[in-house]
């Protein structure tokens, strides 16, 4: 992929303000610019930023709808009703009912959990699950991650005399349902300090306005705060504010004293005895806990996160990966047959979004394929997959791009739709599927700008080896947990050459591992290029380069710094 570099810009004075702000705190200037650039502009802020205090957690009861949600638990536990809790099939929900769920029943027996089938059931609440729940006599429904459009289901089970509690994170349309309580940042008339928690983040905060209400020490939830870290790494929401303190202490209760069913996971991640890092619950331990929605039912997550014996939780685990290794024959499968359709495309360099679908695609798998095929040819991209009459499909971004308002001016052709700025799922007709292809086409070639539609690497900063020390990396770890409004910082460096030592790696020679100089010190910096094997020649030629990268730390050599290159150019002259 041809990347565009991009220099984050900075002037005099923020270069000033950021070695002010530096020396203040004994750090590299270049991680006091990066500080500025997070919106941390004192030593005591920056404190806060590097070490998050649980106490700095604000007020459950800020959040509009909470104390009329906390008053109808209370209501519902004096009167020994029961409460169903219910949430969506994928990370963020299945977490968040464990962590409700598990709270829950530590002091109230009367209450059970559902998630519901991706095929049986689809997406939400259901009209035949809450004549279900009629049946089981529930009173209360928790719903977690979904449920902020489910307009006619939840007048349908007020009729019933069900009350539903809200834990969205989606955005809401006008006119809300009609719940008891509505937990949802986003709505219109929010005036929460942190509008970006996910569905957990949501259902934790539930959590701790019961507590404070009802006497109970807030220690009593930590525990739970496993759940938060994996739900906020997976979901891909903003790891700043509040979210930041949840990740934080969230990671270290994964590393310190993981649950059964968690620790059951981490050993099947092969992660026993390693520092877990948030690039570990993306990649290894999320991907894992959605393979049970994606692949059978969400539920059978639930049972492994709520185990309490550890042989029995292995053997969920175990089970659960098999539908992760399933998923990866079924998602490799599905992209090879959608590049198959964008390659027989007409004008495929013209096109500024993809649309593909199947009828014999699998819809557990269609998000991660939108993702990939946006990765590939970096276009807002949607994926469908139909059966019958109806199709199901995921929408996935570029950056800068709102393919959520994209879906939204397609919305009188959809059955649903619901998301964020840059992930949207939506139903339709199979008849629809040629007139929304038409107008979202047409939307984004009206909306996305030349520069959304390439792929760029934003640069924190241009260094040297010789500014790669100890403690720089030392105070770069300390700004984990990365994500987004928190990423990952990416450098540069000039003029770098080939040590003499480089080689390809790797089964097909894909990836380069390298030993490079610079012109400025005589540091010997160990990289690795994926995918980048192609570039070996020109990198033993004996001219210079220049390479962006992440520091990392080399997993087989504890403390020695490891760059990982994502590109590499000819070096650039003055005159460039």
């Amino acid at each position: 992929m041809n990347y565009k570099w991009k220099l984050q810009p900075s002037t005099p004075e923020t270069r000033e303000a950021a070695s002010q702000l530096a020396a203040e705190l004994d750090i590299h200037p270049v991680l006091g610019l990066l500080l500025l650039r997070r919106g941390i502009k004192t030593a005591k802020e920056a404190k806060r930023f590097f070490h998050p205090l649980l106490s700095d957690l604000h007020d459950p009861f800020l959040m509009k709808d909470m104390d009329k949600a906390v008053e109808r638990l209370n209501e519902a536990i004096g009167m020994k009703e029961k409460i169903l809790v219910y949430g969506d099939y994928d990370v963020d929900g299945c977490t968040a009912v464990t962590l409700v769920y598990k709270f829950l029943h530590q002091i109230y027996s009367n209450v059970e959990y559902y998630i519901p089938d991706r095929y049986d059931d689809g997406y939400g609440i259901s009209m035949h699950n809450i004549d279900r729940a009629v049946a089981l006599g529930v009173k209360v429904i928790i719903i977690l991650d979904c449920g902020i459009k489910a307009i006619e289901e939840i007048a349908y089970a007020r009729e019933k005399g069900i009350d539903f509690i809200i834990c969205d994170h989606h955005m809401p349309d006008e006119v809300l349902p009609p719940a008891y309580a509505i937990l949802d940042p986003k709505r219109q008339d929010e005036t929460y300090p942190y509008h970006d928690l996910c569905g957990c983040g949501i259902g934790f905060k539930l959590m701790q306005a019961f507590a404070q209400n009802n006497g109970i020490e807030f220690s009593k939830l930590v525990p739970l705060l496993e759940l938060c870290a994996v739900s906020i790494g997976a979901d891909i929401v903003p790891i700043m504010g509040e979210n930041r303190i949840l990740a934080y202490h969230g990671l270290r209760q994964l590393n310190a004293s993981p649950s059964i069913g968690m620790q059951a996971i981490i050993n099947i991640c092969g992660l026993e005895n390693k520092e877990i890092t948030m690039n570990d619950v993306i990649f290894r331990i999320g991907p894992r806990i959605n393979a049970s929605g994606r692949i059978q039912n969400g539920g059978e997550t639930i049972e492994l996160l709520i185990e309490k014996d550890l042989d029995k939780a292995i053997e969920k685990a175990n089970t659960i990966n098999n539908y992760n290794e399933a998923r990866k024959d079924i998602d490799k499968q599905m992209t090879e047959e959608a590049n198959q359709i964008v390659d027989g495309m007409k004008n495929l360099e013209d096109r500024r979004a993809i649309v593909v679908y199947s009828d014999s695609w699998h819809k557990g798998v269609i998000g991660i394929v939108a993702s990939r095929l946006t990765e590939l040819y970096y276009r807002p991209t949607v994926v469908m997959a139909v059966d019958g009459d109806t199709a199901t499909a995921s929408a996935r971004s570029v950056t800068g791009f709102d393919i959520y308002s994209a879906i939204q001016a397609c919305r009188d052709l959809l059955q649903n739709f619901g998301g964020h700025t840059y992930a949207v799922g939506l139903t339709l007709k199979r008849d629809n599927i040629k007139p929304f292809i038409r107008r979202f086409e047409q939307y984004v070639e009206d909306h996305i700008t030349e520069e959304q539609t390439q792929p760029i690497l934003p640069i924190e900063s241009v260094i040297d080896f010789r500014d790669i020390t100890p403690k720089f990396h030392h105070d770069l770890k300390r700004f984990r947990p990365f994500g987004p409004d928190n990423e990952k910082p990416l450098f540069c460096t000039r003029n770098v050459y080939d040590y003499g030592t480089s080689k390809v790696v790797g089964r097909g020679q894909e990836h380069i591992k390298l030993e490079l100089v610079d012109n400025k010190s005589n540091n010997i910096m160990s990289g690795i290029a994926f995918g980048q094997g192609s570039r070996a020649r020109f990198i033993k030629s004996k001219h210079a380069f220049d390479i962006c990268y992440y520091i990392e730390e080399n997993i087989y050599k504890h403390g020695e710094v490891q760059l990982q290159i994502e590109d590499i150019q000819p070096a650039k002259t003055e005159d460039d």
